[in-house]
């Protein structure tokens, strides 16, 4: 049987989306790209993605997804610090992030497509490969499909932001014959998708889980239908008209399509429906019922990491029975809850959440594996959640302990802003950390103290942001401070400025 990718009007089988993945396997190889080595991508879900990922399995080279809403420097230091020795980018993306471009990358511009182009109202003339440029389909189609011997796959390097300086590449060991199997069956007990479905995806796929979804979904044979842009209409409109079958998405959209008009939710059947499965950020208990009371028992909720895989799933049923769980842990995976002094705690103690997976193969950071340290104990790994198992196994989130805001399904780090805000002239000292958002789970605040006789505003101060940082990284909540709660060594009490905002909300996650 013939599967398809769909994006916009395109309709393209599998076949020729794996004979062009082999193309460019072998054109990589021409620039130096082999076993071990790593080449990037810039791009928003396009059909070319998924060559990409298909390439980077025949030739055993990690494949690293940069978030195209990345500034040139944090682009750039992506592409330096992966060591990637070519990069394939969307046109309309290229000018924003070229300045950074390390010298020696081989740059691959992949024309913008219309359904893309129109979904980010991007004019003609940044839709093409300019002048000068490679472009990607005309180079691609110059080599030979790859033949060469397949060697152990090694998957994505995700660079994941810390709490502290610059991102990190999470970079696996090679995955041996059996354990890929064994991952493979855990992956489809994990995402529901089976043979012969039909997927959309949804969710940006320079994001871990998406892209794992797709290429789940492609190995699998399933048809795939790549959405440019979430719209909760859309979304429904799409699942309608393509019976849509399996999907991956966020909480935020749950929060969307909620609140569109009771008749626009009639209009649309929604029955082809059979595995939604979201992540990213937790789910408010309430949205999940409302969701489920909607759609059917169709409904699942997995948690984990880039780092330590797929964790637990829960069950629509799961969420009705114990609302709030992220489920039991999976088969093949370890689950423990520590206290501050490395004590393992029991049923119903809350306490910072580790785990492991057995059967995924190891990582590191690449060129920082200090840093592995940091995040581990006992040969498991930790987000820095904090949560507790009750007494039938199931796990639950109550706390962050470290500072990450998930705001939409995606991560921000706050010291990346705190170091911005540092440079910002008259700002004496700040505290950046997430507050409760209902669409978006979380948005930024940041809390700023201005140096003595110094007055800022806040339109400034986001204006100032703007030229440093990405976009959806920059504070919707700016207060200023003569002075800054602090414990007694000084630092910022972090805790004090955070908790108002989420006792009036009448929830700590």
């Amino acid at each position: 049987m013939t599967y398809y990718v769909y994006s916009g009007d395109r309709k393209v089988a599998m076949e020729e989306v794996a004979l062009n993945g082999a193309k460019l396997a072998a054109g990589l190889v021409s620039l130096g790209v082999g076993d071990g080595n790593s080449f990037a991508t810039v791009m928003r879900n396009d059909i070319a993605m998924l060559e990409t990922k298909i390439a980077g399995n025949l030739i055993g080279a990690y494949a690293v997804p940069v978030n195209w809403h990345a500034t040139a420097e944090e682009a750039g230091y992506v592409l330096s610090d992966s060591g990637a020795k070519a990069v394939v980018v969307h046109a309309d993306l290229l000018p924003a992030i070229a300045s950074e471009v390390p010298g020696g990358i081989s740059v691959l511009v992949c024309a913008t497509p219309p359904e893309i182009a129109d979904a980010y109202s991007i004019p003609p003339e940044n839709q093409a490969v300019a002048a000068g440029m490679t472009d990607y389909e005309i180079w691609r189609d110059g080599f030979q499909p790859w033949t060469g011997a397949p060697p152990l796959q090694r998957g994505s390097m995700i660079y994941t932001s810390g709490t502290t300086g610059n991102p990190k590449g999470v970079r696996r060991e090679p995955t041996s014959p059996e354990n890929q199997a064994r991952l493979g069956e855990l992956a489809m007990r994990s995402f529901g998708i089976g043979m012969g479905g039909v997927c959309a995806m949804t969710g940006p796929m320079y994001h871990s889980a998406p892209g794992a979804y797709a290429s789940i979904a492609m190995a699998l044979g399933n048809d795939i239908h790549l959405l440019p842009r979430f719209d909760p209409e859309g979304l429904l409109r799409a699942v309608h008209e393509h019976k849509i079958s399996h999907m991956h998405v966020v909480p935020t959209m749950f929060m969307r399509m909620l609140r569109l008009p009771d008749e626009i939710k009639a209009k649309y059947d929604l029955s082809s429906l059979v595995h939604v499965i979201h992540g990213a950020a937790p789910c408010p208990p309430e949205a999940k019922t409302k969701m489920i009371e909607w759609w059917g028992e169709v409904i699942f909720e997995y948690y984990g990491s880039t780092e330590a895989g797929i964790v637990s799933v829960a069950s629509s049923a799961d969420a009705l029975a114990k609302p709030g769980t992220v489920g039991r842990p999976q088969e093949d995976t370890v689950v423990r809850i520590y206290d501050d002094d490395g004590k393992v705690l029991g049923r119903g103690e809350s306490g910072e959440i580790y785990m492991t997976m057995p059967n995924l193969s190891d990582f590191t950071y690449h060129n920082k594996d200090d840093k592995r340290a940091e995040i581990e104990r006992d040969g498991m790994v930790t987000n820095g959640d904090v949560g507790y198992i009750d007494e039938d196994g199931y796990l639950f989130l109550n706390d962050r302990k470290r500072d990450m805001i998930i705001s939409g399904g995606v991560n921000i780090y706050p010291a990346e802003i705190e170091a911005a805000l540092h440079e910002m002239p008259g700002v004496q000292d700040c505290a950046v950390f997430g507050i409760p958002h209902d669409e978006f789970g979380e948005s930024v605040a940041a809390a700023i103290e201005p140096q003595p006789g110094e007055t800022l505003l806040v339109e400034a101060v986001r204006e100032y942001l703007g030229q440093h940082i990405s976009a959806y990284k920059i504070p919707r909540e700016v207060t200023f401070h003569d002075a800054m709660p602090r414990e007694d060594t000084g630092k910022i009490f972090k805790r004090k400025l955070r908790q108002p905002y989420w006792e009036r909300a009448g929830r700590q996650i």
